[in-house]
């Protein structure tokens, strides 16, 4: 058995240990009177025991191959041995095909966050009109991903520029698996082409950067509203006679994180303020996070990238139709495929390169 399986099972053991205990608090009187815990818990349960299912057969199937090989080492009947010892393969190659199950099931269970919500942050970087104009792009390529998932698109808050782009543009995606669909895209995402305005044919570099953050639900972060500065405002951009005369954009900033949201897309106020408290939560779950992650030193920086906001992680080349990502170095020649969303073949690979450096760090 190698270190890599060893660390593993040694892994599944603390989950067991982990649903046990979770089987106790849920028997509490105490968690039970508490609502939103009962339902965290519950749900923390559930996901544990698609988990441990595979893991108590792959137990079950190791005892069972033991003992026929046990039986091929005892048996003096050369029938029987050779019974035994065809059960004994059968059951090894049952064993292997549940470690591979194990695996997946242990990198979905650690991975929590893969079927939240998310809410995308995309920015105008360096490229000045143009750099505004590729996020308008970099938006609809999502939108049309996001689609061919089934998943939902809503806009919680844009900056339009004078050309038809934007400045900036948030909005959240809704749907399982919306967070595994979309983490990779985190970083700056590069693009080489010819601006329309630009007569001489001569090819231009602009930037936008992506951030996406996985929503957190209310009982996960706790929001002292006293640590809260709340501003209302005039909407700005497109939007006729409703942006000018009602205080509808809501502006909230968090003092003691210095974090800062707003929303200003809903016509009610009070809905604009829900969509910036979205935001707030999974701005500050991502910090939180990032700094447990750091703290137990578990911060990956490898082939898939930081998720930091500075490192390029894409080229989009008009001129030879060329998309490359790299963190993996991997380059596609269909890019009017790749801007209408058909994002899969990245989407894959970096999921496979992510699996893979997960386990080998056991």
């Amino acid at each position: 058995m190698g270190t890599g399986t060893e660390a593993l099972l040694r892994r599944l053991r603390e989950i067991g240990e982990r649903a046990g205990d979770i089987e106790k608090r849920l028997a509490d009187p105490a968690t039970a009177a508490n609502g939103a815990l009962f339902g965290q818990l519950a749900k923390e349960h559930g996901r544990l025991q698609k988990t441990l299912s595979p893991y108590r057969e792959y137990l079950d199937t190791e005892r069972r191959r033991a003992d026929a090989e046990q039986m091929t080492s005892a048996e003096t009947d050369p029938e029987l041995r050779s019974l035994a010892l065809e059960e004994a393969r059968s059951l090894a190659v049952r064993k292997d095909e549940l470690l591979a199950q194990l695996e997946d099931a242990f990198l979905s269970a650690e991975d929590e966050e893969a079927e939240r919500d998310v809410i995308v942050e995309i920015r105008a970087g360096t490229g000045g009109d143009e750099a505004s104009l590729f996020a308008a792009d970099l938006f609809r390529m999502y939108s049309r991903f996001a689609e061919r998932r089934r998943l939902r698109v809503e806009v919680m808050d844009a900056n339009p520029s004078e050309v038809g782009g934007f400045k900036e543009i948030t909005f959240g995606v809704r749907g399982a698996g919306a967070y595994r669909a979309l983490r990779y895209e985190s970083g700056g995402h590069r693009v080489q082409r010819v601006p329309k305005t630009e007569t001489q044919g001569r090819i231009h570099t602009s930037l936008a950067t992506v951030g996406v953050l996985p929503e957190a639900e209310e009982v996960e972060i706790a929001i002292n509203p006293q640590d809260l500065r709340i501003d209302t405002m005039r909407a700005g951009g497109p939007g006729g006679q409703h942006v000018n005369k009602t205080e509808s954009a809501i502006r909230i900033v968090h003092l003691p994180s210095g974090i800062e949201v707003r929303c200003q897309e809903g016509k009610s106020q009070h809905k604009n303020r829900a969509e910036a408290m979205r935001l707030l939560r999974a701005k500050l779950y991502r910090e939180t996070k990032d700094r447990l992650d750091r703290e137990r030193g578990a911060l990956r920086r490898s082939l898939i990238g930081s998720g930091d906001r500075s490192e390029r992680i894409r080229t989009y080349n008009f001129p030879q139709n060329r998309v490359t990502d790299h963190r993996l170095e991997l380059t596609l020649y269909n890019l009017a495929a790749v801007v209408d969303g058909e994002l899969d073949p990245f989407v894959e690979a970096l999921a496979r390169s992510d699996r893979e450096q997960r386990l080998a760090a056991l």
